[in-house]
């Protein structure tokens, strides 16, 4: 404590950070650890593993195959129509066209129906207006063949049965964009002794690879073939000293160089918090490498926009003098307990233990506008969801809402854990990612009928949206340890 009061007051006084920008030396053994230049002077470092497999590969199972089907509509107000059209809607409706062979452009428009102008009457005077619901004919009782007929307005005024009666008018929208997304994937079960299955892991900010050590170590045992980087100016990584390398297109481009070099046929993606975004980048841009996906505390699908408001954009100086302040609050809200045992795991695994600089750029940098609900709706790929129960950085109610919008998602929210759940309970958090790669959908899940899905976005009042049959196709169950079945929370 005394060592970083002093740096912090030779920080103040010099106007520098005393932070190295360079890669920090480690003590750990070299095997495994792989230094890759994804860029010229831009060298990252990755953990890879890859264990000793039997030379006969076991027989994978027929697996299950899913189809998707779905309708996404983004109007201008910031309402989100997802029409899942599953496999009983007719292709005439898939591709856009209609009963009379006529096709239409492959848009949806709503209808909000309004309150008619004032019609002007001879006079000069307005009419009391209704909408055409409320204007109703009263037959006359006593007249038979002679009786009248009487119009009456909503404050029970007989009406001039020349005046035309009005109807209300219908305000079509356009949506501002439309995204239809017809595949169909083949899901199998992921076993360490197929060669052909690759597992990457992806840390988030002030992170490293060390924060994976218990998966790591455990599902190379079983076999696995495991990949984890560290991300620019994190863990043993290069760290360069201008803003523009630590952005979420420079550091996803990091990730795209390294899934192209490690990738197998059927990848596994993981990734913590700031590192599900590059996940979620990896599997839209490579949705057939990509096989199945974990998403731990990664927030909801919101695309990325820094704050202006936010403690991270002091001064770097700034920064440093309150690096004491912001690792005790780290420590609190990223942990459900805060005592010795936390304090050595973020100190045995690198959490939170970047330059100043390097924590101003990367938090500066998380612009991505691209990644919003409508991207997230597009990809096919099944997706785990682990969340923490006492997680201070990432609401539940936010990932709830990923695991909606996502066509195939099962979440699972434990009751022990924080913010850096993979290092609370790492017994559990392995279980869970182990019975999602061995999960494969049931043949005959996708033979039974589709069920009402709850609505993701709340449409206008009044406005004309997607038939009720036109639902989402009911989503596998994951099968758990103890034999049962679990509903996924979608």
């Amino acid at each position: 404590m005394l060592a970083g009061l002093m740096d912090s007051l030779v920080c103040c006084l010099t106007g520098r950070s005393t932070n190295v920008v360079v890669p920090m030396e480690t003590s750990e053994p070299t095997d495994g650890y792989e230094f890759v230049e994804v860029k010229p002077g831009r060298v990252l470092r990755v953990r890879h593993i890859i264990p000793e497999r039997p030379v006969v590969e076991e027989p994978r199972g027929p697996g299950g195959s899913l189809s998707c089907q779905r309708r996404i509509t983004l109007y201008r107000n910031g309402q989100m129509l997802i029409q899942n059209l599953g496999q009983r809607a007719p292709a005439e409706l898939r591709n856009g066209q209609q009963s009379g062979g006529e096709v239409e452009p492959n848009i949806s428009v709503e209808l909000d129906l309004i309150d008619p102008a004032p019609a002007v009457t001879p006079g000069g005077g307005q009419a009391e207006g209704g909408t055409a619901g409320n204007q109703r004919a009263a037959e006359g009782d006593g007249g038979g063949e002679g009786g009248t007929r009487v119009d009456q307005t909503d404050g029970g005024e007989p009406r001039d049965p020349q005046q035309p009666q009005q109807h209300p008018r219908a305000c079509r929208r356009k949506p501002k964009r439309t995204v239809v997304v017809d595949c169909e994937r083949r899901i199998t079960s992921c076993k360490g002794t197929h060669a052909d299955v690759a597992l990457f892991f992806v840390h988030g900010v002030g992170g490293s690879l060390d924060i994976w050590g218990s998966q790591l170590d455990f599902f190379s045992r079983l076999g696995y073939e495991v990949i984890a980087p560290d991300l620019a100016g994190h863990g043993a990584s290069s760290a360069p000293q201008i803003a523009a390398a630590y952005t979420f297109y420079a550091l996803a481009e990091d990730m795209r160089v390294l899934f192209k070099r490690y990738a197998r046929k059927r990848n596994i993606l993981i990734g913590h918090s700031y590192g599900v975004s590059f996940c979620t980048f990896l599997a839209h841009e490579y949705p057939e490498q990509v096989h199945k996906m974990v998403m731990i505390n990664g927030g909801g699908p919101t695309a990325l926009e820094p704050s202006l408001c936010s403690i991270f954009n002091l001064p770097t100086c700034v920064l440093h003098c309150l690096s004491p302040i912001l690792a005790w609050s780290f420590l609190k809200a990223g942990f459900a307990r805060q005592g010795s045992k936390e304090r050595q795991l973020l100190k045995e695994n690198n959490a939170f233990n970047v330059s100043s600089f390097v924590l101003r750029a990367t938090m500066s940098g998380q612009y991505w506008p691209e990644g919003d609900e409508v991207y997230h709706a597009e990809l096919s790929v099944p997706v785990l969801l682990v969340h923490g129960m006492y997680d201070k950085f990432v609401p539940v109610e936010e990932d709830q809402r990923m695991a909606e919008i996502l066509l195939l998602a099962f979440l699972k929210v434990l009751d022990d854990g924080s913010h850096m759940i993979m290092m609370e309970c790492p017994e559990a958090v392995n279980t869970l990612l182990h019975e999602f790669l061995l999960w494969e959908p049931d043949t005959a899940t996708k033979k039974e009928p589709t069920k009402a899905r709850p609505a993701t976005a709340k449409a206008a009042s009044g406005s004309v949206g997607p038939d009720s049959s036109e639902v989402r196709p009911c989503t596998t169950r994951l099968p758990s340890s103890s034999g049962n079945t679990q509903e996924p929370n979608v």
